[in-house]
């Protein structure tokens, strides 16, 4: 089988070549310099020409507080292109496998973890955007996977972990937000769950909404702890705080755990506990340094 990759730079397409590097099949990594996934023309092309199996889109537009200045870019990423790529696997008889977000429910109250087909309601571009992406896709009626992750994080590029790890070593106090709740994602962890559902062939005749993240629930408080203490950094002091304590033109989820019991179920993968994938993603880093 060949598979399209896009966003293969970012953190989760880079985790998804490692996760890959031996698979028999051929996974063919692209970035915008590559194909230009807001080209309606140059998407057409690099799905047909390559005969495409599966297309997993990793790219997207994840500046939260920025997609509120930037919003034509943002949904030009986050929306317009997943529709080239859906109509591109619907004329190549492939399948489209999509990240999606927890954003997508915004501004929904409560503290029962999300699932599939919970009514949406983003408060922000970023959330708004992403949905609309999804709604792209069921709109072309392409065979597709769409699956919504959280707090995304892994040794490479920009990520809450690697920002801490920073600001835990470098500053003598800390302040952070202790009423938003969610899971931690190594995004190992979904790139490797990506892979075997591709390479066993898992994504035939299950297409749907799917949610992924670790198992487990926390602050991003709690985290940042879990941070500082696995990392030796514990010279910091960490307070927590409420959300109203950093003004920010977006709201943010304040309950965004993601019920994973359909993806369990359907594709029999064992999903790790959000502490333990912690661990090793800090061990990975320090080996890195070293």
């Amino acid at each position: 089988m060949r598979i399209l990759v896009t966003g293969g730079n970012g953190q989760l397409g880079t985790c998804l070549k490692i996760a890959t590097a031996d698979s028999p099949n051929e996974y063919i990594f692209t970035d915008a310099d590559d194909i230009d996934i807001t080209d309606p023309e140059a998407v057409t092309l690099g799905v047909g020409a390559n005969n495409i199996d599966v297309i997993v889109n990793c790219a997207a537009y994840t500046n939260v507080d920025k997609a509120e200045e930037q919003s034509e870019i943002a949904e030009k990423i986050n929306a317009e292109a997943v529709g080239y790529l859906a109509k591109a696997a619907k004329d190549n008889n492939c399948t489209l496998i999509h990240i999606s977000t927890d954003y997508v429910f915004g501004g929904n109250q409560g503290n029962t973890p999300r699932g599939e087909f919970e009514p949406t309601n983003p408060t922000g571009v970023y959330g708004v955007t992403k949905l609309h992406g999804e709604e792209k896709i069921t709109e072309s009626g392409c065979k597709a996977i769409i699956i919504r992750t959280a707090w995304l994080y892994s040794e490479f590029g920009k990520n809450f972990v690697k920002t801490m790890l920073n600001l835990t070593a470098t500053k003598p106090e800390l302040k952070v937000v202790i009423d938003q709740t969610g899971t931690p994602t190594y995004a190992r962890d979904l790139a490797g769950a990506i892979a075997d559902i591709i390479d066993n062939k898992k994504y035939i005749g299950n297409e749907g909404v799917y949610h992924f993240s670790d198992e487990g629930v926390c602050s991003w408080y709690d985290f940042t702890k879990e941070i500082a203490e696995l990392s030796g950094h514990t010279q910091c002091n960490i307070e927590p705080c409420k959300s109203s304590e950093f003004p920010s033109s977006v709201v943010r989820p304040a309950y965004s755990v993601l019920d994973k019991t359909k993806f369990k179920n359907t594709f029999g993968i064992k999903i790790p506990y959000w502490k333990d994938s912690l661990k090793t993603c800090i061990k990975n880093l320090k080996e890195h340094e070293a």
